[in-house]
């Protein structure tokens, strides 16, 4: 899958602004991004889901969908926040890289960066989201090959079923590629996802000699 160059350009040219405020223009980047067909799954989404990522130095960065972030920006772990109505949980987040090893090439995606459940509001903060359980998969720092285009990294919000925690097709020792959220959603019924944001990362620019 190749970006068109308008679309290249205008997430370069958002970084600097503010995070997703609009659910309709979440939407409407994702589906100029083509990630729901990639991804193979419906994205209509009804809440605001905020990804915000800790720099070690300045201000954290929450993304808003098609951000373009330097890899040394997504360190993490990122945090989770959840805007609009949802409940208080629990919620499942997932994010995957749909552009394994390239764009061009995708023939080793989808990469799982992170998957964990039994998130739910913080009492303190009603916004943000916190888990007291291990993830089943920890965040995975972007890690594009050398010479490739931006990838795409997809983070997804999902509604928690009863059954989740009693599933047994992803384990911290399942492997992270060639994962495909869409069948794993549908086999532990997860639907489709209430919320979601992605970021454009690239490979590390060239050592200078």
């Amino acid at each position: 899958m190749i970006f068109s160059s308008g679309y290249i350009l205008l997430a370069l040219s958002a970084v600097a602004a503010a995070q997703d405020v609009s659910l309709r223009t979440v939407k409407r980047v994702f589906d100029e991004a083509l990630v729901p067909g990639n991804l193979s799954m419906t994205f209509d989404p009804k809440v605001l889901l905020e990804v915000t990522f800790p720099q070690t130095t300045g201000r954290p960065i929450t993304l808003h969908a098609g951000i373009h972030l330097p890899r040394n920006a997504t360190a993490g772990p990122p945090t989770f926040s959840v805007v609009s109505p949802a409940g208080n949980g629990p919620f499942v987040v997932a994010a995957v890289d749909l552009d394994a090893p390239t764009p061009q090439t995708r023939t080793s995606a989808q990469i799982r960066h992170f998957l964990g459940g039994n998130f739910v509001r913080e009492l303190r903060d009603p916004l943000l989201l916190a888990n007291n359980t291990p993830a089943l998969t920890e965040f995975h720092q972007p890690t594009p090959p050398a010479g490739s285009d931006p990838h795409r990294y997809v983070f997804l919000l999902f509604e928690q079923p009863k059954a989740f925690n009693t599933q047994t097709l992803v384990t911290p020792a399942t492997s992270i590629v060639q994962f495909n959220i869409s069948q794993f959603a549908g086999a532990v019924g997860l639907g489709q996802p209430i919320g979601g944001t992605f970021m454009l990362v690239g490979p590390d620019p060239p050592a200078s000699v």
